[in-house]
């Protein structure tokens, strides 16, 4: 087969979700099956590291599709151009745009429709976009893949997709992520928080991670908890950030607020791995690769109970309200005062963790590629 795929978010230094589920199926898909060609589709220059084997050749495409207007252009005059001459079987987006114009077979990896539950949360022409084309992408895809029954079922109920025509492939982890020794832990807290406990939340800053409420939950936890443990925010500023820094100015504990930045994989397993516990409160999720890679560390978990968090997190996590900053306080206090309660969810978290690795996950996307072609 000549198969096309999306591989504009591998982005040396800046993988997010998408591009981690690009990077770490595609590594083993392509590697796996020298049977077939692959051709890699950017929007800019890339690195050759994500050139994983001989059977890929790369392809950069203009313009750079960092806009919506460009998205158009990019998916409907650029992409479908290359897949209309270059004989490709099958088209594979790992971010669930696709071209409409093209009628060869496409699977779109569709990760979450947080956008149609809440516009309000992204830039108004985002927004609209996103909205306006996404039911479309839905309908055109030969398949969707996503990663949690969760979003398979808003998928269904959003767009009336018929439910065998969306696959489930979980997220996976990598395996750098690793419980810490007592050493390092201690090492890694003297450098991030003064040697002090800390919990540690891992996203970008937009709305729907709730950053805002997190920070405003930690004042009350400090306020109920006579302690220093510190609060570790691991991420970018996205877009809407004004909440965030409204709720840090306001904050009395705001010099126990340590803002990390975004970090590599090895950083951000040490600053996970050496937290008392994960706090994550967004409003809504596909998945959420954090609460697994706290996991892999060993560490347990307080998690919002909405969407897809409780099914990944399982009995690994305490569940709060991510619409209540009271709720969330709570599970804090429940962590910090229990050593018994954080041991038992990172035992259970030993369990659940075994349920997601990404040679499972690159083995069902590749299921899902053949049943295309079907």
């Amino acid at each position: 087969m000549r198969i096309a795929v999306n591989t504009r978010l591998l982005l040396k230094g800046k993988l997010e979700g998408i591009g981690w589920f690009t990077f770490e199926n595609f590594l083993r898909i392509t590697q796996q099956h020298p049977e077939h060609q692959f051709f890699f589709i950017f929007d800019r220059p890339y690195d050759k590291s994500f050139i994983f084997s001989d059977n890929i050749t790369p392809i950069v495409l203009r313009p750079q599709s960092r806009h919506p207007f460009l998205w158009y252009i990019w998916f409907e005059w650029s992409v479908y151009r290359f897949i209309k001459n270059n004989s490709i079987d099958v088209f594979v987006s790992n971010d669930g745009y696709i071209s409409l114009k093209s009628k060869i077979p496409q699977l779109a990896v569709i990760h979450d429709i947080n956008f149609h539950y809440n516009p309000q949360g992204l830039p108004f022409l985002t927004s609209w976009y996103l909205n306006h084309f996404f039911p479309k992408f839905a309908a055109k895809a030969t398949r969707i893949v996503t990663v949690s029954q969760s979003s398979k079922k808003s998928i269904v109920e959003s767009y009336g997709i018929k439910e065998d025509k969306i696959d489930v492939v979980y997220n996976g982890a990598s395996d750098v992520f690793r419980p810490l020794t007592q050493t390092e832990i201690s090492n890694v807290r003297v450098e991030i928080s003064s040697g002090e406990p800390y919990f540690v939340f891992v996203g970008a800053f937009n709305p729907r991670k709730n950053v805002g409420s997190l920070i405003e939950a930690y004042a009350v936890f400090r306020e109920q908890v006579q302690t220093a443990v510190k609060l570790v925010l691991v991420g970018e500023p996205m877009f809407k950030t004004s909440e965030i820094s409204r709720a840090y100015e306001q904050s009395r504990f705001k010099h126990d607020i340590i803002f990390a930045g975004r970090r590599e994989v090895e950083g951000l397993r040490d600053i996970v791995g050496a937290s008392l516990a994960m706090i994550y409160p967004s409003h809504f999720e596909g998945f959420g690769i954090p609460i697994l890679e706290a996991m892999k560390c060993d560490i347990p978990l307080a998690v919002s109970n909405t969407t897809s968090m409780p099914e990944v997190a399982g009995d690994a996590a305490i569940y709060f309200d991510p619409a209540n900053v009271q709720s969330i306080a709570d599970s804090m206090v429940q962590l910090f005062n229990s050593n018994e309660l954080r041991n038992r969810l990172t035992a259970n978290g030993r369990v659940q963790r075994e349920k997601f690795s990404w040679d499972i996950a690159a083995a069902k996307l590749y299921e899902s590629i053949l049943k295309c072609l079907e």
